[in-house]
């Protein structure tokens, strides 16, 4: 019998000094069977640095043809496409052919440096790619956040993104690869 994927509820507090955008934002987030606690809140974080009214969670590691994160037009034309993970070259470069805007955020730690030595000659030559590595400490601090239910004030100044709750504090400081 196949595994069901476990929700979560999240109402995020946004306040993006950098963007100028302030928002509540109630989510649900379905942690697919083979997917950790970092990788779920590295979606979350995702989400609350590209947050928008039309922001939205697709079925990610279910389906191929598929981000983890879309922002479409009225017209159902892809405006933003955001990755997770260390995908192949092929993968980014559809993405890149079918949306305006790609934005791929990578973990995992000592892999991402291997990752990008193979694929950034291949990489940079899309204009609309932007590549971001997220610091293994800051996500596993956020992935110990994790509950079923959660309240997160999240805050963004000068690049920087600080993720709190009752309890902790979390500040990330997003990697640019590409453009560096």
């Amino acid at each position: 019998m196949a595994l069901k994927a476990t929700i979560f509820k999240a109402t995020l507090n946004i306040a993006d000094m950098d963007r100028h955008y302030y928002a509540d934002h109630h989510i649900t987030l379905a942690r697919h069977p083979s997917e950790n606690d970092e990788r779920m809140m590295s979606r979350l974080l995702a989400f609350v640095l590209n947050a928008s009214e039309d922001l939205e969670f697709t079925k990610g590691l279910s389906t191929d043809d598929e981000p983890e994160l879309w922002r479409k037009s009225l017209s159902d034309e892809i405006e933003l496409w955001i990755e997770l993970g260390l995908p192949d070259e092929s993968r980014l470069r559809k993405a890149c052919n079918r949306s305006r805007q790609v934005i791929l955020y990578t973990y995992g730690g000592r892999a991402v440096p291997l990752w990008w030595e193979k694929h950034h000659n291949k990489l940079t030559r899309f204009n609309n790619l932007t590549i971001i590595n997220l610091p293994t400490a800051p996500i596993e601090a956020l992935a110990a956040m994790v509950e079923r239910t959660m309240s997160l004030q999240c805050s963004i100044q000068d690049g920087e993104v600080s993720i709190g709750n009752e309890e902790s504090l979390v500040s990330i400081a997003p990697e640019p690869l590409h453009p560096a």
